[in-house]
């Protein structure tokens, strides 16, 4: 909310010297405002819901600009629909549609493990530490070594915008664009 308020504070002194209020910011402001908005999100600060709805009703139109705020120096929003992998994982592709079209998605968290357990003495297998581990590595796919793969969560904030606070020093704000 402090940022929020910095960059309202920041924005409105920038409109004019005279007492400017929140709506006559720019679009551009105007959005970069409310999707900032934390607590509540821009869906329960009515001054927000107008730009935001036109936003998202802008986007779905052909030749769709996003509306920039020059005074904040934030550009246009980045985005994200996967969440980070869990430590000790990593970012895995999987694709969509059966077709020669379909396209890789970043939508899978894969882990390597070693799925052998201790077994009774065997051909192929090997002492260390006082247990028998079976390493059958040959080349008919029963390796040890598996890769598992989990559905990547999706945020439910996919959208971005790093905005430069009074330091300089960019912080994330996550926002969404659902109704």
């Amino acid at each position: 909310m402090k940022m929020v308020m910095f960059l309202a504070t920041g924005l409105m002194g920038s409109l004019s010297a005279m007492s400017a209020k929140a709506q006559d910011a720019d679009w551009g402001c105007q959005v970069l405002l409310c999707a900032a908005s934390k607590n509540p999100s821009w869906h329960g600060v009515p001054y927000c819901v107008p730009p935001m709805r036109k936003l998202i009703d802008a986007m779905s139109r052909p030749g769709f600009s996003w509306p920039i705020c020059q005074e904040a120096k934030a550009g246009k929003p980045g985005h994200e629909d996967y969440e980070d992998c869990p430590s000790g994982t990593t970012v895995g592709y999987s694709s969509r549609g059966g077709d020669i079209s379909s396209r890789s998605e970043p939508d899978q968290c894969i882990e390597t493990v070693n799925i052998c357990r201790p077994l009774g003495r065997r051909n192929g297998s090997t002492r260390s530490g006082g247990l028998t581990i079976n390493r059958n590595l040959g080349g008919d796919g029963d390796s040890c070594i598996k890769q598992i793969a989990t559905p990547r969560p999706r945020r439910a904030d996919p959208y971005y915008f790093d905005i430069p606070n009074d330091e300089g020093v960019k912080e994330r704000f996550w926002f969404n664009l659902n109704h």
